[in-house]
């Protein structure tokens, strides 16, 4: 063992003071062994994967939630410019029946003075304007009048006993519906035949 021997100025050189410390046991300090700097590359580059990784998956459920939510918007735009659009066409519609109701008082006036035919020419050709205008919009009429009735498309006012049709069948349109873009805009009025009733009587 090495000693190391500290001499106070007043001290003769050669005389070792009382509580010498050995050297090895003054400067001894606990050293930790370096890293391998492979394994310390290692462990960053799964590091930088794992938050790569986590960010990335954090980008993708925001983008899913972004489409989503632009779908949801673009859904919403729509079918508020088709209730707007609906609105108006509705008024557009009360012109269309009053056209057609027009027509069918005047439907012989072909007999009647020139100035009544007159009439009925313009009126037939405000008709068939508006009824441009409606189908280019995409107001398309529902065919009503022979076919079978079905609830969601058609109102029925009343029905009319024949055997001239099965039963449920539209044997006559009141007022014609329309669809505006495959949806309804309005139920077509009609008549439902139903079958009549028996008239024997069993004593």
């Amino acid at each position: 063992m090495t000693w190391r021997i500290y001499h106070h100025p007043s001290e003769p050189e050669g005389t070792e003071p009382d509580g010498a410390v050995p050297e090895d046991e003054v400067s001894t300090e606990s050293v930790a062994p370096p890293l391998d700097p492979q394994a310390q590359l290692q462990a960053d580059l799964k590091a930088a994967k794992d938050e790569v990784a986590e960010w990335q998956d954090r980008f993708l459920r925001k983008a899913a939630e972004f489409e989503n939510y632009r779908k949801r918007t673009d859904k919403e735009k729509t079918e508020a410019m088709i209730a707007a659009k609906s609105s108006i066409l509705l008024e557009f519609l009360l012109v269309a029946d009053a056209c057609e109701r027009a027509l069918q008082t005047l439907g012989k006036a072909k007999e009647a003075p020139g100035n009544l035919q007159q009439y009925q020419q313009g009126v037939e050709l405000l008709y068939k304007q508006l009824f441009d205008v409606l189908n280019r919009v995409g107001a398309a009429p529902i065919e009503a009048e022979g076919k079978p009735f079905d609830p969601h498309l058609h109102e029925a006012l009343s029905r009319e006993e024949t055997n001239e049709v099965k039963e449920d069948t539209i044997v006559r349109e009141l007022r014609k519906g329309y669809l505006f873009r495959d949806k309804l805009l309005r139920p077509a009025q009609v008549i439902v035949a139903v079958k009549p009733k028996s008239t024997d009587k069993t004593s």
